[in-house]
C-alpha cells in the first residue's frame, strides 16, 4: 500500500458496556492533516457522541455503512474485529487494534491468509520492549477497586474481622504488577485511601512474586493461605500452562478474591493450546466482571474439560480500561498522535528498521515482524 488517504473507523459490536469509541479531537486532527475519514454510522452514539460533533469545516468526515468503514486504506478500531469480519477488509490496507498476537494464532492465521497489514496496537514498543500504546494503570487501579469494593461490603470501613491487615498477593512483576502494588496498597482507590488513614485503617500489605516462586507448590501454599487477594499479572513465556492449577485455589480463605488482569483466554483448539494462567476462573466483559463462586454464567467461557471445582470470588474484566471510557481513549489518542503522524507521511510498506524511533516502535508493531520471528 502506498500512503494512505483514508482512514475507517468501524464501531465495536461487542457487550452493551463497551462504549469505547476515538474522540473528536483525535479524528478532527487526523481530518486536518488531508485524510478522509469514514465513522460507522452511529460511532460514539453510546458516549453521546453524534455526528456533528466529529466534523472539521471544510474536511471530509462522514458516516458510512460498517463495510465501507472496513474498506479504507487503515482501518482503527481498539477492540479486534471477530475472526470473520477480516473478510471486510481489503488485501493490503491495514488493520490497528488490538490484536495480541502472541496468545491469538487464529487471528495470526488469518490476517496473514488475507494478506492485511496489521500493527497490533499492543505490540507497538520500544528497543526495550516497553508498550507505547497501553492503558496499564487503569488496568491495575480499576481492577483493584473492584476487589475492595467487594470487601467494603463485607467489612464496614474495610477493617477485617481480626483487625489484621489485608494482604495481596501480586504474580507478576512487570508493568501492570508494578502498577497493581500501588492500586493495592491504596485500596484500589487514593480517594478511599485517604479517608481510611484518617480513620487509623490497619491497612495493606503487598507481595510481589515471580516465576522462581510460583514454581514451588510448597511456598505458593504457604503464601495462598494468608492472602485475601490474589492478583494475576503475569505475562508467559509458555502460554499452554496455567501457573495456578485449579487445586491450589483451595488454599486461599473462603473470603478471597482472584483479581484477573491479564485476562488470557482459553484457546484449546489451537497447537499448542492456550490457557488461562489461573486455571478455572471466569473471564468476564464490561458488562459482568465480578463473578461470585455459585455464579450460572461462571463457566460459560471456559472448556468443559477445563476444571472449575474450585472456586473463589473472581473478578475479570477483558476490558479494565472501559470502565472510565473517556479518559481511556484520551489517554490512547496522545499515545497514538506521535504514531499516526509517521505512519500517515511513510504507509505501512516504507517502515523501516532504520527509521526514528516511532517508525521503529510501528514496525515492531507489525505482523510481519511477529511472524519474521
Amino acid at each position: 500500500m502506498s500512503i494512505p488517504t483514508s482512514i475507517g473507523f468501524p464501531r465495536m459490536l461487542e457487550e452493551a458496556g463497551e462504549k469505547r469509541v476515538f474522540l473528536p479531537k483525535f479524528i478532527r486532527w487526523l481530518a486536518e492533516v488531508g485524510i478522509e475519514i469514514c465513522l460507522e454510522e452511529g460511532y460514539g452514539a453510546k458516549l453521546g457522541l453524534g455526528s456533528g460533533d466529529y466534523q472539521v469545516e471544510g474536511k471530509k468526515i462522514y458516516t458510512g455503512s460498517r463495510e465501507e468503514a472496513f474498506q479504507k486504506d487503515i482501518v482503527m478500531i481498539l477492540r479486534s474485529p471477530k475472526l470473520k469480519e477480516y473478510e471486510l477488509l481489503r488485501r493490503g490496507s491495514t488493520l490497528m487494534t488490538m490484536l495480541h498476537f502472541h496468545t491469538r494464532p487464529k487471528r495470526v492465521r488469518r490476517l496473514s491468509e488475507l494478506g492485511i497489514n496489521a500493527i497490533s496496537f499492543d505490540s507497538i514498543a520500544d528497543a526495550n520492549g516497553i508498550r507505547l500504546v497501553e492503558n496499564m494503570k487503569s488496568v491495575a487501579w480499576n481492577g483493584l477497586e473492584a476487589a475492595f469494593d467487594l470487601f467494603e461490603r463485607r467489612w464496614e470501613h474495610l477493617r477485617k474481622s481480626d483487625g489484621e491487615p489485608f494482604r495481596v498477593l501480586i504474580l507478576g512483576a512487570g508493568m501492570v504488577g508494578k502498577h497493581a502494588v500501588e492500586a493495592a496498597s491504596k485500596f484500589g482507590s487514593r480517594v478511599r485511601n485517604t479517608k481510611l488513614i484518617k480513620e487509623k485503617n490497619a491497612g495493606v500489605i503487598v507481595s510481589t512474586i515471580g516465576r522462581n516462586v510460583t514454581s514451588n507448590p510448597q511456598l505458593m501454599e504457604k503464601l495462598f493461605i494468608q492472602s485475601d487477594i490474589l492478583v494475576d499479572t503475569t505475562q508467559r513465556r509458555v502460554s499452554s500452562k496455567a501457573i495456578v492449577p485449579n487445586a491450589w485455589l483451595a488454599w486461599l480463605p473462603e473470603h478471597a478474591i482472584v483479581v484477573d488482569l491479564s485476562v488470557d483466554p482459553y484457546t484449546l483448539d489451537v497447537d499448542p493450546p492456550v490457557v488461562r494462567a489461573i486455571e478455572g476462573i471466569s473471564q468476564g466483559n464490561l458488562d459482568q466482571y465480578v463473578f461470585f463462586p455459585d455464579d450460572p454464567n461462571w463457566s460459560a467461557k471456559i472448556p468443559p474439560e477445563i476444571p472449575t471445582d474450585v472456586r473463589r470470588r473472581s473478578i475479570s474484566c477483558y476490558s479494565w480500561p472501559g470502565i472510565h471510557p473517556r479518559l481511556c481513549m484520551q489517554h490512547y489518542a496522545a499515545q497514538l498522535h506521535p504514531l499516526m503522524s509517521v505512519l500517515l507521511s511513510k504507509g505501512h510498506d516504507s517502515l523501516s528498521a532504520h527509521g526514528g524511533y516511532f517508525e521503529r516502535a510501528l514496525l515492531r508493531g507489525s505482523l510481519d515482524t511477529f511472524l519474521a520471528k
